[in-house]
């Protein structure tokens, strides 16, 4: 079957799923969340493991973090004992061989990818408008995911950034920014016109759209380094987990206290 058949079968089982947790949010949102963490970070440990993280215990530690993070107490205090029990385990090995890249890779699959992509729970947690501004957020990357694709392919000549992602390219990531100024400014005119003006929108589309390429990008360092194309398999058609939310991981906390900064 056609790759393309594949994404677009798959999209129209997920995103009605998606869009069902969105709305109902509280238990149900941070469930899809919580899965989508999960994956992320067991993803992320199998694309580096030529640096051989500790993927076991750094996985147990961002189930634990993102509890930690949703009870939103004692936090600085389970990242430093954490932390603790990390070099504790390192120091317990009979190697210390690229002990630095195996602390520094787990810390940061367990930690960073838990933190960033916990954002989308606290957007959705906005008060009155928590749900407008997660679709918001879900359907500008969406879209200009989309329109970059389309674009790039057909008329992208010039390499965004060939070493770190070789299809992609700057036609392409302009088209990603039209899309997004134009998405957002359709579903504040549809939605969102009490809590945000036509600039504001056009604010939060850029942002956006450079932060979510931006974003991308990010993920694919990793997946060039360790000669990896995709991070899993586990969305027919779409790759891994973290290949479909890579975007969110720099876009979550920017745009959640961008809005905090703009709302004021």
């Amino acid at each position: 079957m056609n790759n393309l058949v594949i994404r677009i079968l798959t999209a129209l089982v997920g995103i009605p799923i998606v869009i069902a947790c969105i709305y109902y949010g509280g238990l149900a949102f941070h469930i899809m969340f919580f899965t989508v963490v999960l994956f992320s970070v067991m993803e992320f440990y199998s694309i580096c493991k030529k640096y051989n993280p500790m993927n076991i215990l750094g996985t147990v530690i961002a189930i634990l973090f993102f509890i930690v993070l949703s009870i939103g107490s004692y936090v600085q205090e389970f990242i430093i004992l954490s932390i603790f029990v990390l070099f504790f385990c390192a120091m317990l090995k009979k190697s210390v061989e690229n002990v630095s890249c195996r602390l520094s890779i787990t810390c940061f699959g367990a930690f960073f990818i838990t933190w960033t992509l916990f954002h989308m729970i606290l957007i959705r947690n906005i008060d009155n408008y928590g749900m407008h501004y997660i679709i918001f957020l879900f359907v500008n990357i969406w879209m200009l995911d989309t329109g970059a694709y389309f674009i790039g392919k057909k008329f992208g000549k010039h390499k965004l950034a060939s070493i770190v992602s070789p299809k992609k390219t700057v036609e392409g990531a302009i088209a990603g920014v039209v899309t997004a100024i134009i998405v957002s400014l359709a579903y504040r005119h549809l939605f969102m016109q009490e809590v945000m003006t036509n600039s504001e929108s056009i604010i939060y589309a850029l942002v956006i759209s450079f932060v979510g390429q931006f974003s991308d990008l990010a993920e694919s360092l990793f997946k060039r380094d360790c000669n990896i194309k995709d991070s899993g398999n586990i969305i027919p058609g779409h790759g891994g987990m973290l290949d479909r939310f890579d975007s969110y991981l720099f876009c979550a906390p920017i745009f959640y206290y961008l809005i905090q900064f703009i709302s004021r």
